[in-house]
């Protein structure tokens, strides 16, 4: 079944009015009267609903669904601005293993210089891709998605986590392999998660410093050393893995 996200609050009957959307459900899928498919509000809950009239785009909503795909903390993936097309598929992919939010910044090493036009181009772009990934991986929510244009301000905004990783290449050069399961260990259910990535050339030791000063904690992710749209979604992989799929919940 389909699913789709609608902004506002539930009503029936209902009016899609994003073009998009509506072009998806009634001319790419062809939707007819009496089709069901699955919407999902800004609330998150998601609802059964029936077509009326694809002429008026018009819905009613049959029911609310207790399905919840969400992963049991709030992960967000921070990542230093990559080369070309790397942030498109890290934010497809790391929307499908469930994170809630998708951040970038200038690393000290990226290479990929973005002013602020170019920042809004490319934010309105990941919305979409985002988006997509949410609804074909049947999530409850879109993760959101910040740029930074400035270092300053990145490190302003970690005082929103409760916990904070740093996925560091030199830690994994150095044999450590307990930090990263001792970071997650422990967490309540809702709590919030910030997981930092550096682009190509990694993150500068003057970052790792900063990132510290503010509560991170270094760990390796294997003892393989992993490209910079590989490594988000290994850590994802591990929070899924002790969170949803090991008998102990965080």
């Amino acid at each position: 079944m389909q699913q789709y996200f609608i902004k506002g609050n539930p009503q029936s009957p209902l009016v899609v009015t994003d073009k998009d959307t509506a072009k998806h459900m009634f001319s790419v899928m062809r939707l007819k009267e009496g089709d069901q498919v699955t919407l999902v509000f800004d609330d998150g809950m998601k609802r059964l609903a029936r077509v009326l009239d694809p002429s008026q785009q018009s819905l009613e909503i049959l029911e609310e669904l207790a399905d919840n795909t969400e992963l049991p903390v709030q992960v967000t993936i921070a990542s230093g601005f990559p080369k070309g097309d790397k942030l498109e598929f890290i934010t497809q992919k790391v929307t499908e293993l469930g994170a809630s939010g998708i951040w970038a910044f200038p690393a000290d090493w990226s290479v990929a210089k973005w002013d602020g036009k170019k920042l809004a181009k490319k934010s309105e772009k990941l919305e979409k891709i985002a988006q997509g990934a949410a609804e074909q991986s049947k999530r409850n929510l879109i993760p959101e998605i910040r740029f930074f244009d400035k270092k300053a301000d990145f490190l302003a905004a970690l005082t929103d986590f409760d916990r904070i990783i740093v996925a560091y290449e030199e830690s994994a050069k150095a044999g450590e392999s307990a930090a990263l399961v001792r970071a997650l260990s422990g967490l309540e259910a809702g709590a919030k998660v910030l997981f930092i990535f550096g682009p190509e050339g990694g993150l500068s030791p003057e970052e790792i410093v900063a990132f510290g000063q503010a509560g991170a904690v270094s760990a390796g992710l294997g003892p393989r050393i992993l490209r910079a749209e590989t490594a988000p979604l290994y850590a994802l992989t591990a929070v899924s893995v002790l969170s949803e799929l090991s008998k102990d919940s965080l």
